[in-house]
């Protein structure tokens, strides 16, 4: 699976509990998927939106779609 396949997969994971309303699942999805491969593990990213999500910065669900949606 190439890098870009994979990011793909860990959004569309993480957008399905968007859909369901359960924000830290998504969250939580998205960053433990992206350790799973080579090329998106340790992403600085992952460490961002732990921080963000701690200061409340990612507790709604347009906040953490955003992030999710924009996640490169």
């Amino acid at each position: 699976m190439t890098r870009q396949e994979h990011l793909d997969w860990c959004k569309k994971r993480a957008l399905e509990y968007c859909n369901r309303g359960d924000t830290m699942n998504a969250l939580t999805s998205m960053f433990s998927d992206l350790e799973k491969h080579p090329e998106t593990a340790g992403h600085p990213g992952i460490k961002l939106g732990v921080q963000l999500m701690m200061i409340g910065s990612l507790s709604t669900e347009a906040e953490a779609r955003h992030f999710i949606e924009g996640f490169n």
